[in-house]
């Protein structure tokens, strides 16, 4: 069932049919419920670029649809927040679970963490040797 904007922007494309200068031009594209809906499933993988390829639009008109039909914004957005809503609860559930990348990157995006550009020191056991020389009094431990 479309809804009542839909309706009226529809009739309004309907109005538009006349002499040239009097509103003629490419019809005004309209999304119905289910390409509104499409839209919000759709958020999650494709950019708007190419949801509007997907809608054989382009880029532009895609933006003019959201200005005039608010709704087709407002499922762009609700589909993107769930998709990093998922993605989020993945990735914590990941780090609490031990994978140390995971973690890491969670707490230098969410918790500001920073590396250190330090060089770090490495402890190896080295076994002592001695160094001889050709005069036989001389060697000297390491």
């Amino acid at each position: 069932m479309e809804s009542l904007r839909a309706t009226l922007l529809r009739s309004q494309i309907m109005a538009k049919i006349g002499n040239q200068g009097d509103g003629g031009g490419r019809p005004i594209v309209v999304f119905d419920a289910a390409q509104v809906a499409q839209v919000e499933a759709l958020a999650a993988v494709l950019s708007k670029g190419q949801m509007a390829d997907y809608f054989s639009i382009s880029e532009t008109t895609l933006r003019e649809v959201e200005s005039r039909q608010p709704e087709v914004f407002d499922a762009y957005k609700r589909g993107k927040a769930k998709a990093i809503g998922n993605v989020a609860k993945n990735l914590i559930g990941q780090a609490q679970a031990g994978n140390i990348a995971a973690a890491i990157f969670y707490l230098k995006t969410q918790a500001g963490w920073k590396e250190d550009k330090s060089v770090a020191t490495i402890n190896h056991n080295v076994r002592s040797f001695e160094i001889l020389e050709d005069d036989a009094n001389s060697s000297e431990s390491y």
